[in-house]
């Protein structure tokens, strides 16, 4: 077996990394471990690759860089002598741990969990994510700690290959029950973890970038007419608690608003011509946005004086399902997920379906539906994509009805 050495970008024009290779034929895979030792492209022999040992190109610290490559040609021949006396298999994660030991490496990357939280407190630092960013990747880091324990599959970067992405897959939609669009939102958030310790020296291959992530999936959510949504505004409920959940609850229907965003709203945001002025949360780069209020809308800002009622998201959640099962919307209704290619059919309550999200989805559906344009509407909810914005719109039986009568009835 023969080893090289490359530069990471043969032409930088500043200092770039001088790389270790060689090639494991069973495995059928490029073995990359970095040196640490950095050199400009124009110092280099690419033909002999090495540093260049005379004329005019040589650097001046070449003596340094040159005994450098010369151990790790020292340390392959020494593990690879071993392996052919029988003393161990000589194999790509048998390299690693050996060049980490002669190197010194395992204190800079002593574990993969020590560098995933390197990696978190970075971005937390540099104040690059939001509360929601760092949550989300907080659960990444317990479900690879649940995967290791259960799978009994222990986490380095050597090991994050085709294996590991097969048994993590299998992990996430057997034993953890995630479904497509859950399984490739964290596959998204685990590869560019990975690309920054690539990108840093902890990791040494880039295996990870054939990880496929599945195309998220359109699954079919419910929608509330505009007749429901003013069933529920009319309906007087027994509690206090209830007509409060419901009032907050109209309120984004008639808005459009995300739950999040209603602890926003204050007097001061309120214009002459009674709109919401909102600073958007979700992007800070994003302007700030006009919402208009409706006169039922607007009376129920005024009946909380500007500050609406609000409770947990996940109380909220649950409430509303108990308002909207209170009008009698309770019927039977077939939805699916899916599992890569394999989609499951589940049968629920309507109103067990109905969220707090449910009000952003039925704003835009019926906004579109009485033909109001999709830009215009985009410029109320926030949404800058039109294909996360089509993922809002629910085509609903009325709508349906409606557009094959106009079309066929006086036939």
């Amino acid at each position: 077996m023969k080893n090289s050495f490359y530069l990471r970008k043969s032409k930088s024009k500043t200092e770039t990394l001088i790389l270790f290779s060689c090639y494991f034929n069973q495995e059928k895979k490029k073995f990359v471990y970095s040196t640490q030792k950095s050199i400009l492209p124009q110092h280099w022999d690419f033909e002999n690759r090495k540093p260049y040992r005379s004329g005019k190109f040589v650097c001046r610290n070449q003596p340094a860089i040159s005994k450098r490559l010369r151990d790790f040609e020292d340390a392959f021949h020494l593990i690879k002598s071993r392996s052919e006396l029988g003393e161990l298999e000589f194999d790509s994660n048998t390299l690693k741990e050996h060049f980490d030991r002669v190197f010194e490496r395992v204190s800079k990357a002593s574990s993969f969990f020590e560098v995933y939280d390197r990696f978190t407190e970075e971005k937390i630092k540099l104040k690059e994510w939001k509360k929601s960013t760092v949550k989300r990747y907080a659960n990444i880091k317990n479900l690879l700690t649940e995967f290791e324990e259960v799978y009994n599959y222990k986490l380095t970067f050597g090991k994050i290959n085709k294996k590991f992405f097969t048994e993590f897959t299998d992990f996430c939609y057997e034993y953890k029950n995630h479904y497509t669009n859950t399984f490739s939102r964290n596959v998204g958030l685990f590869k560019t973890f990975m690309i920054w310790s690539l990108k840093n020296g902890y990791a040494y291959n880039d295996s990870f970038k054939s990880f496929k992530k599945p195309q998220r999936v359109l699954t079919r959510e419910e929608v509330l007419s505009l007749e429901q949504i003013l069933e529920i505004s009319n309906t007087t409920f027994e509690t206090e608690h209830l007509e409060k959940v419901k009032d907050v609850f109209v309120f984004q229907c008639l808005t459009g608003m995300r739950y999040g965003e209603l602890k926003f709203i204050n007097k001061r945001l309120i214009t002459r011509s009674n709109c919401i002025l909102l600073k958007e949360e979700k992007n800070s780069n994003k302007v700030s946005r006009l919402i208009p209020m409706s006169k039922l809308a607007l009376a129920i800002l005024k009946k909380y004086d500007y500050r609406l009622p609000l409770i947990s998201n996940q109380k909220q959640n649950a409430a509303v399902k108990e308002v909207v099962g209170k009008i009698g919307l309770s019927h039977d209704v077939e939805f699916s997920r899916t599992k890569g290619v394999v989609q499951e059919i589940f049968i629920k309550p309507f109103n067990k379906r109905i969220g707090t999200h449910t009000a952003r989805r039925s704003f835009i559906t019926i906004m579109r539906n009485k033909g109001i344009a999709d830009k215009t509407i985009m410029s109320i909810s926030g949404h800058t994509d039109i294909k996360s914005f089509n993922q809002y719109h629910q085509v609903d039986n009325s709508a349906r009805i409606s557009a094959v009568n106009s079309v066929f009835d006086n036939l």
